[in-house]
């Protein structure tokens, strides 16, 4: 066959689809090019993060697109670079779309940081809407580049630790504990512990060597690090009060291939962003898997603390100076600190009714 003749079955072929497909009543653009969507994360592909989230909602895109729209998943930094950079390549088109903590990046975020202080939260689902309402009407700016899918926060972070069971604000002392962030550090050296800072999937290790006495991690973290089998000792919160700290996730396209989508794939995108993925990102992605990791926990033989109020009231009283930094810092950068702290309290109380 020749070239001409071989582009000329192969139009007819197509048109010959085309002709069944309008026959058949079904929509034209079925047969429109396929978009790829490359995610990337930090966290691996058996991670609760990616179970439960992200290949969930790409699997819901690609139904709704009429698998117009893909995703090709790369979990634990398969593409390059380190978390801190995840944002960055998010915005530079490196990456499609991204899962990640935004303050990896140390200081960049310092307006939605605020969701980083101690004791916010009860709820990943009320944080979570909490979050994406605040940055909203409060920090957009620290986002451009991308498009903001869903923020959400975790169920809140515990203490785990190896080879001892504090219960006193005196026990924490000179204790070395991971730290998700830069607040997180904040709240632990407030504490009296010796705050070390990083990302989740080096927890293990530094667990195993002994580099940090325990870590502070949610429930929702824990079995994509094995964390039940390394950590034996588990210091939590009195039942229903807001934990030590918490972490902003973010969920982002580059702004440039969102923009280039047609208007049909655009308003899929549309559908599954917002407020109401938010919520559905923090109750499904963590509160609704807090009791099952924890029962994982314990059935490893853990042991497991609960502070009293009255102690819990210690711990609370002695981080106030994390708060105060904050409204400082974000204050020298030109935004009312206190306002945006009050803010962001009464949108969580707000969604948590």
């Amino acid at each position: 066959m020749t070239a001409t003749a071989h582009r000329t079955s192969t139009l007819a072929r197509a048109v010959g689809l085309m002709g069944i497909a309008l026959a058949a009543g079904l929509p034209t653009t079925t047969w429109a090019q396929q978009v790829v969507l490359r995610v990337h994360h930090f966290l691996p592909s058996t991670s609760s993060a990616q179970q439960k989230l992200i290949q969930p909602w790409c699997d819901k895109i690609a139904k709704e697109s009429g698998d117009r729209l893909k995703c090709q998943i790369y979990p634990a930094m398969q593409l390059g670079g380190t978390p801190a950079q995840l944002f960055d390549q998010a915005r530079d088109g490196v990456a499609d779309i991204v899962w990640t903590v935004p303050t990896y990046a140390a200081g960049r975020f310092t307006k939605s940081e605020v969701f980083e202080l101690p004791w916010m939260a009860v709820t990943a689902k009320a944080g979570s809407q909490a979050l994406w309402t605040y940055v909203d009407k409060n920090a957009a700016d620290e986002f451009k580049g991308v498009k903001r899918l869903f923020m959400h926060l975790h169920d809140g972070a515990l203490f785990h630790f190896t080879s001892k069971q504090p219960k006193t604000l005196e026990d924490m002392k000179g204790l070395k504990v991971r730290a998700a962030t830069r607040a997180n550090s904040r709240m632990l050296a407030a504490l009296g512990a010796t705050p070390v800072q990083m990302p989740l999937p080096a927890v293990p290790e530094s667990l195993s060597k002994g580099v940090v006495d325990g870590a502070a991690v949610p429930w929702e973290g824990t079995p994509s690090i094995k964390l039940a089998e390394i950590a034996k000792y588990h210091l939590d919160v009195p039942a229903g009060a807001p934990r030590i700290s918490n972490t902003i996730f973010l969920f982002a396209m580059n702004q440039a291939r969102y923009d280039a989508l047609a208007p049909e794939l655009k308003r899929v995108i549309d559908a599954n962003s917002g407020l109401a993925t938010s919520a559905w990102a923090g109750e499904t992605g963590f509160d609704a898997v807090a009791e099952t990791y924890k029962k994982a926990a314990k059935d490893a033989g853990g042991t497991f603390y609960n502070l009293p109020d009255a102690e819990y009231q210690r711990w609370v009283k002695a981080t106030d100076s994390v708060d105060d930094d904050w409204v400082k810092e974000v204050g020298a950068k030109g935004a009312d600190g206190k306002r945006l702290l009050e803010d962001a309290r009464n949108l969580v109380k707000q969604y948590s009714r």
